[in-house]
């Protein structure tokens, strides 16, 4: 898969509702903010981090991690994986953008396990998860189960799916300046030691009355991005 420069941004764009544009030393924070990656998370699933601007600048070097990018779009490899040990199964048909994650968290980087092809977990490493929301929601069921919210079937917090099938249906579509249109979906890594298995979702709690700092702290501790999936529909 070709991935156009721009693409990238415009994957954002629909991931979060807001436009998102490359930072460059043209382009002045002073009129739109900055997104980290954190930030750019948080305000993804997290209903009390509501948007405050129409518009953000993202600096790509600090953003994304080229090096780990991966183009599943061809893969044949059906090999059995487990990550976090749970069943991972590699996301064919799609391309991963990585996200400039190592080194963000004060813990390591265990939950992302060692680099490289294996089809075996490593200790410490959190298994894999998937949504594709954003502020401005979705129909239906999304609306309850990607952010903390007051209507979840099984309680109230963020919802993520280990199985990218499930998930997919969620997932945000966009036509590109390049006349192709794609869907977008987030790929996690979730705590195993504080989700809750709910069917095929997995739930973090997050309590009613819950202050959006502690919202965001439960956030960083239990559910962390590590790539964009795209791919060409």
């Amino acid at each position: 898969m070709h991935l156009d420069p721009h693409l990238r941004f415009e994957a954002l764009s629909a991931l979060l509702g807001k436009k998102i544009k490359p930072f460059d030393e043209k382009n002045s924070y002073k009129n739109s903010p900055a997104l980290s990656v954190d930030d750019f998370f948080i305000q993804l699933i997290l209903t009390k981090q509501s948007s405050y601007a129409e518009e953000f600048f993202v600096d790509e070097k600090e953003f994304f991690d080229l090096q780990y990018d991966f183009d599943f779009t061809n893969l044949s490899d059906s090999a059995a994986c487990m990550r976090g040990n749970e069943p991972y199964v590699r996301p064919k048909g799609w391309y991963r953008m990585a996200l400039k994650v190592r080194g963000k968290y004060p813990d390591g980087d265990a939950w992302l396990g060692t680099n490289g092809w294996r089809s075996h977990s490593v200790s410490g490493e959190w298994p894999v998860s998937y949504h594709g929301t954003s502020l401005e929601g979705a129909k239906g069921i999304i609306r309850s189960h990607y952010k903390a919210g007051n209507r979840q079937i099984y309680g109230r917090g963020i919802y993520s799916a280990p199985n990218l099938h499930d998930a997919e249906i969620y997932s945000k579509t966009f036509t590109s300046t390049m006349g192709k249109t794609y869907k977008v979906i987030m790929q996690n890594r979730v705590n195993p030691g504080t989700r809750q298995i709910n069917g095929n979702y997995w739930l973090i709690p997050v309590p009613e009355g819950t202050s959006a700092e502690e919202e965001k702290r439960i956030a960083e501790s239990s559910i962390r991005p590590y790539g964009v999936l795209i791919k060409e529909i």
